[in-house]
């Protein structure tokens, strides 16, 4: 028994098709609307009838009390009680008449109790009204032997301004309405059932309308989840339904970029890592071979060996450093320094490349600044950028790094008189490993700088950039704040 009712809990709790969860979801909010139909309109009709006429005596006691002063009291009075068929007495403290209208006959209890008991039954209900402590009281004597009658006496005091207390009775029969909620009732029952039977129709079409479009997305998902990347996710006419399809069409098409992505990295690690071992393969086996006993030489191949192993250890490096910057485990140092100074120690380092292979590498600078940044690692974005451009520079082996200052921060400027990059290609450009179609290799560097330079500056929180024009050159930018 145990096992069963502990499967049947678990069946329970397993997540229901938006299909049925709809459905069910629909029916349920129709029948509370029903359910609430019958309560107020069968369960508590006779009570809110009787709330409702308690609530119309006390507007008629209201406006009588508002003129219990006026010379026209008994027109009022009369009116009232004409306009709405009630008894109604106005008395002073002893139960004596001040004012008295009756439109119900011989069936008035007032008028009853006026004739024959000389005001006793006024004076019971004004005892009742003081021991309740309230404002005003409604009473409802039952009446032998005539279930059908029934009479409410709503009764009030008022205060006169020579502070002369005055009390009001006002009498209503309440009409029987068992014939009304009999009617009611039937009405109920047709309307429940018609109800429910469109309700069950409705909510069928509208389950499995609202219910297709998502069915249609599983399934183009799961052909995606098995492999094929190509799967479009078709929208529909629910706008929900067409984010969520313009979110996983994007979400597929970046998939895509990213395998290819993978790919290319892949087949340029490869590639960079291939070379340098077969130039150290070859260089070794010449040195067995051939070198070993000729010094001059076995040096020169050894030189060889060395350049190539250190080629090898800074592309593991460079690998390693964008890892731990995509990662975010490398935390900034912020520190202030002088952008001149900075920059000059950063130029020293290409004065062999100026004097020796003609390259015209020089810096155009505006006022020096204080900046704030982790300047290890800034120096490294101007290292790559610099190398970067020097691979591209063109025939006039030309680089300029410019200083703009502005206002909080001062942008950096590598320009170059390249062959410039097309403008389709530029939002990949800081992507790793990614180069431009017939575009040479990194003469310096790995072929990962520009990617080590949009994690450093994202890091940072730096604006970068890049523009170019086909056959004038680029221009790599970037903006560190200033203090």
């Amino acid at each position: 028994m145990k096992k069963h009712a502990e499967k049947f809990i678990g069946k329970l709790r397993e997540p229901k098709s938006l299909r049925l969860y709809t459905w069910t979801s629909f029916m349920l909010f129709v029948t509370i609307i029903l359910l609430l139909l019958w309560l107020f309109q069968y369960v508590f009709l006779e009570s809110y009838y009787e709330t409702m006429k308690s609530r119309d005596l006390g507007r008629v006691a209201d406006k009588i009390e508002n003129n219990i002063d006026s010379p026209n009291l008994a027109k009022q009075v009369r009116n009232l009680a004409f306009k709405n068929s009630f008894a109604i007495a106005v008395t002073d403290s002893g139960c004596n008449l001040v004012q008295y209208e009756n439109t119900m006959g011989s069936f008035s209890l007032i008028d009853a109790d006026i004739r024959r008991n000389f005001n006793r039954g006024l004076y019971d209900m004004k005892s009742r009204l003081i021991d309740s402590g309230k404002s005003w009281i409604t009473i409802t004597p039952k009446l032998d032997g005539n279930d059908d009658i029934r009479k409410m006496i709503y009764v009030t005091s008022a205060q006169s301004d020579t502070n002369h207390t005055f009390y009001i009775f006002i009498e209503a029969s309440v009409e029987p309405i068992d014939a009304t909620a009999n009617i009611i009732k039937e009405q109920l029952i047709y309307i429940t059932v018609i109800i429910f039977e469109l309700a069950f129709i409705i909510t069928l079409f509208l389950s499995k309308r609202f219910s297709r479009p998502i069915d249609s997305l599983t399934a183009t998902a799961e052909k995606f989840a098995k492999g094929d990347l190509n799967v479009k996710f078709e929208p529909s006419k629910i706008r929900e339904v067409n984010q969520l399809s313009d979110v996983l069409n994007t979400a597929s098409d970046e998939i895509q970029r990213v395998e290819t992505l993978r790919r290319d990295i892949v087949a340029n690690v490869s590639h960079d890592l291939r070379t340098p071992l077969t130039i150290i393969k070859s260089y070794a086996e010449m040195i067995r071979d051939l070198s070993g006993d000729n010094p001059e030489k076995r040096n020169e191949h050894l030189d060889v060996i060395i350049n190539e192993s250190d080629r090898l250890s800074n592309l593991v490096n460079s690998i390693l450093e964008l890892s731990k910057l995509e990662s975010a485990k490398k935390e900034l140092e912020l520190n202030e320094f002088s952008l001149h100074e900075k920059l000059s120690e950063v130029m020293s380092r290409y004065t062999l490349l100026n004097e020796q292979d003609g390259y015209n590498i020089h810096t155009e600078l505006s006022e020096d600044v204080t900046c704030l940044a982790d300047f290890a690692l800034i120096e490294q974005v101007l290292y790559n950028l610099i190398n970067n451009a020097v691979n591209y520079c063109g025939e006039d082996k030309e680089v300029i790094i410019r200083q703009l200052n502005k206002e909080g921060f001062v942008r950096i400027e590598v320009c170059d008189h390249g062959e410039g990059i097309d403008e389709k290609l530029l939002p990949h450009i800081f992507d790793r490993y990614y180069r431009a179609p017939k575009s040479k290799r990194d003469v310096i560097g790995t072929g990962l700088g520009l990617s080590i330079v949009k994690q450093i500056l994202k890091q940072h929180g730096f604006a970068f950039g890049v523009s170019s024009t086909v056959g004038e050159g680029s221009v790599f930018w970037f903006e560190i704040k200033v203090i």
